[in-house]
C-alpha cells in the first residue's frame, strides 16, 4: 500500500483536447513536488483533479492507498492554498481558522488549536488582528495554518508566492516548506518560477503534452 498521494494513469480532456494523458505520479509522506510549465499546460488542472474538482476521464487519484478518484472534494481531505489567500474580511484572524476545525468542538479546545496552529506557522499572538491588516506573506500563513487546522491527508499549492516579493517570498517557501515536512504532507506545489520549484520541493517535474517529466 502506497502511503501518500498516488496518481494512476490520470487523463482529462476537454472535448478533443487532452490535457492530462495517463499521467502518473507518486508523492510520499512528508515528500514536496513541484510542477513547472507554462500558463495553460495543464498545472492546474493537475491540481483540481486531484481535488476533486475536476472528474477524469480515466485512472485513479489515491491517497493513502484509498481510492479517491470518485469521492466528493469535501470527503478527500485534501488541503488547498491559492495565488491569493481567500480570507473573510469580518472575520478576524481567530474567526478565519476556526472554520479549518471540525464542528462541536468545545470553545477551550478550539482556542488551544487555534493557538498552536499560529505558533506552528509562526504568527503567534495574531489571534485578534483583523486580517485586511495583515501583510501578503501574513495572509498566506494564516491561510496555511487554516488548511492544517482540518488535519488534511495532502496539500495542493497554486502559486501561492507568486504574489510576493524577494525576501519575503524566499522565508515563506522556506516556512512552508519546513511545516509540510514536519507534519508528513505530501504536497505538490504548482509554478513558473524554477528558482522558486528548486528551493521548495524535494523532486522537480516539467508539465509538457500532458505528463511529466523529472527535472534532474
Amino acid at each position: 500500500m502506497t502511503q501518500g498521494l498516488a496518481l494512476h494513469g490520470l487523463t482529462v480532456a476537454f472535448g478533443d483536447r487532452t490535457v492530462l494523458d495517463g499521467l502518473d505520479l507518486v508523492v510520499g509522506r512528508g515528500e514536496r513536488v513541484a510542477v513547472l510549465g507554462p500558463s495553460g499546460c495543464g498545472k492546474s488542472t493537475l491540481l483540481r483533479t486531484i481535488a476533486g474538482l475536476q472528474a477524469p476521464v480515466d485512472g485513479l487519484v489515491m491517497l493513502d492507498g484509498d481510492d479517491v478518484t470518485h469521492r466528493p472534494a469535501e470527503h478527500r481531505g485534501i488541503g488547498l492554498l491559492f495565488q491569493r489567500p481567500v480570507l473573510y474580511p469580518h472575520r478576524d484572524v481567530a474567526g478565519n481558522l476556526a472554520l479549518g476545525l471540525p464542528r462541536g468542538i468545545k470553545r477551550d479546545e478550539r482556542r488551544t488549536r487555534i493557538a498552536s496552529a499560529l505558533v506552528e506557522v509562526g504568527l503567534e499572538g495574531f489571534e485578534a488582528r483583523a486580517v485586511t491588516t495583515l501583510s501578503g506573506g501574513e495572509g498566506q500563513r494564516v491561510a496555511l495554518a487554516r488548511a492544517l487546522l482540518a488535519e488534511p491527508r495532502a496539500l495542493l499549492l497554486d502559486e501561492p508566492f507568486s504574489a510576493l516579493d524577494g525576501t519575503l517570498r524566499r522565508r515563506l517557501v522556506e516556512n512552508v516548506a519546513a511545516v509540510l515536512q514536519q507534519r508528513g504532507l505530501p504536497a505538490v506545489h504548482v509554478t513558473h518560477d524554477p528558482d522558486e520549484a528548486e528551493a521548495f520541493a524535494d523532486r522537480v517535474f516539467h508539465m509538457e503534452g500532458g505528463r511529466l517529466t523529472q527535472r534532474l
